[in-house]
């Protein structure tokens, strides 16, 4: 079995002593995982780097095994990343999500909204629609057009914590302190406070945990949270701009 295609690397773990394993986003065939001999050499440990664009070429013997990966740099982000602590955090926390998605499936809409946002300035807003994209393609996306007891799809200001759908102004006034805010960057493109994105990472976040994290057992990316941190400084979120 082969085959060779463009990937995204957004992640890699030594493997014995001079291999590695990488996981690539690939164009058309999703999640991939592929051993790299001879991996953490001087000549592969630059390309090598999450947050890259590579060519791949990947053999195996039959389809279900592991398969070998051979390597070659298309595109290097990740000294530019590192550069930026903010877009730094940004692509970790990116790669981060992806890898939540199941192996050997195409999401190719996510690869280009994430080749989108690593490729233009931080846009915090961007970040937490995409959360919300990694929700819809793992089959827990949340359902904001409508309100969930009048029907109305205008001055939806709140979301159901349990079932993830919108809530309008007039129905959320006896159990506002039960309701997420809906920030309305989740939703447009417009311009978002400090207030507006951290609204937005508490609602994505809250579902992530309520049917990824905590649900498979697993600890929310550390990075995050430093991520969320600097968006949500009234300095950082001026300095971002939105991305096209």
């Amino acid at each position: 079995m082969e085959w060779t295609g463009e990937g995204l690397l957004i992640g890699v773990r030594r493997h014995g002593e001079s291999s590695v394993i990488a996981e690539a986003m690939v164009l058309g065939r999703g999640r991939y995982l592929g051993l790299v001999r001879g991996g953490r050499s001087h000549r592969l440990a630059a390309t090598l780097q999450p947050g890259n664009t590579v060519q791949l070429v990947w053999r195996a013997r039959i389809e279900e095994h592991l398969g070998t990966f051979t390597v070659e740099l298309l595109q290097a982000r990740a000294a530019e990343l590192i550069a930026d602590r903010t877009r730094l955090y940004a692509s970790q926390l990116i790669c981060e999500l992806l890898r939540l998605l199941p192996e050997r499936d195409a999401h190719d809409r996510l690869l280009m909204l994430a080749l989108t946002l690593l490729d233009n300035p931080v846009n915090p807003a961007a970040i937490a629609r995409f959360e919300m994209s990694i929700l819809d393609e793992l089959g827990f996306g949340l359902d904001l057009t409508s309100c969930a007891a009048t029907g109305s799809t205008t001055d939806l200001t709140h979301v159901s914590p349990k079932t993830g759908r919108a809530v309008s102004r007039s129905a959320a006034q006896p159990y506002l302190d039960r309701l997420l805010l809906l920030p309305h960057c989740l939703t447009d493109r417009g311009n978002a406070s400090p207030d507006d994105v951290a609204a937005a990472f508490k609602l994505t976040g809250h579902f992530l945990d309520m049917h990824v994290w905590s649900a498979r057992n697993i600890d929310p990316p550390a990075i995050r949270d430093l991520l969320i941190e600097i968006l949500t400084n009234e300095h950082g979120a001026q300095s971002s701009t939105l991305a096209p």
